[in-house]
């Protein structure tokens, strides 16, 4: 009996289809040893021989990744850019219109559905922006340029899994160029471990479907540790010393505002490891709930 393992091997030396091959060869052979190693992860060779076969470099991927710009808003300017009062407007009236969708999701797990939504209006602005990568495509052109080369060989495996797995059709699996998906922005990683399937029908589509963007947003906040019934924090007085429990971000600096801060921020925090960020989603949230 052939064993799993023989089987892997034998499937890793299969030439990949022609396109791969006539391109560059030292990306071919990149590619047959990322072939070998989502063989072992899971991945089927169907969808291995479709993804791999046909990938090419994406030259503005490289030049996005190598040109990041380095200028730096100031809280005010970042506060008005992402919660301006268009958005604010835009996510009440959201809000209203898929209420009872995004309650099946956020009450059971005591997360206010004012925060749901802020996340989506600031990751996608509610589902407008999903950036318009190939996400397989990007996250190899990355991976093959040495491009934090651990971290993205991981999200491309783990972008192939969610193609394998029937979420997302290959080419319609769209992103931004660093590989943040759908209408919650996940990372390959986060949708395999987060992303939730909100209507039953076995697949988890973050790109076109509202209930499975609302049940993962949730599953993210609940499964990280959200703490139903406590609040993210609120601005106080410039002055106020952090509680026991609590901590005072101070955006701006010494002279700025002052926002007290709870284990729910730490919270959102986990989804973006920028204070700028957290409180946005909990200003936007609130504004929205107003």
């Amino acid at each position: 009996m052939i064993t799993r393992r023989l089987l892997f091997a034998a499937a890793a030396l299969l030439p990949l289809p022609a396109l791969a091959e006539t391109a560059d060869p030292k990306f071919a052979a990149w590619l047959r040893g990322l072939r070998a190693e989502a063989l072992k992860a899971g991945v089927d060779a169907g969808t291995l021989d479709a993804a791999l076969g046909s990938v090419e470099e994406v030259p503005r991927v490289m030049e996005l990744a190598r040109n990041q710009p380095e200028f730096k808003m100031t809280f005010d300017q970042y506060l008005a850019l992402v919660v301006s009062n268009e958005r604010v407007s835009r996510g009440r009236a959201l809000l209203q219109e898929n209420r009872a969708l995004v309650d099946r999701f956020a009450a059971p797990a005591g997360i206010p559905a004012s925060t749901v939504v802020a996340l989506w209006g600031i990751e996608s602005n509610y589902g407008t922006r999903l950036g318009d990568f190939e996400v397989v495509a990007a996250l190899a052109t990355l991976a093959y340029n040495g491009f934090r080369t651990q971290f993205f060989r991981g999200q491309l495996i783990a972008a192939l899994k969610i193609v394998s797995q029937g979420h997302i059709g290959l080419h319609a699996m769209k992103g931004s160029w660093a590989g943040a998906m759908g209408q919650c922005q996940f990372i390959p990683t986060s949708f395999l471990a987060y992303a939730a399937d909100g209507d039953g029908d076995g697949r988890m589509d973050i790109w076109t479907n509202k209930a499975d963007v609302f049940a993962s947003i949730v599953n993210y906040l609940h499964k990280v540790g959200w703490r139903p019934g406590l609040s993210w924090g609120g601005e106080v007085p410039a002055g106020t010393p952090a509680g026991q429990g609590t901590r005072i971000v101070r955006p701006a600096g010494a002279g700025g505002p002052a926002f007290r801060t709870t284990e729910n921020f730490r919270v959102i925090l986990r989804w973006n490891q920028s204070d700028f960020f957290g409180l946005a989603v909990g200003l936007l949230s609130d504004k929205i709930a107003a």
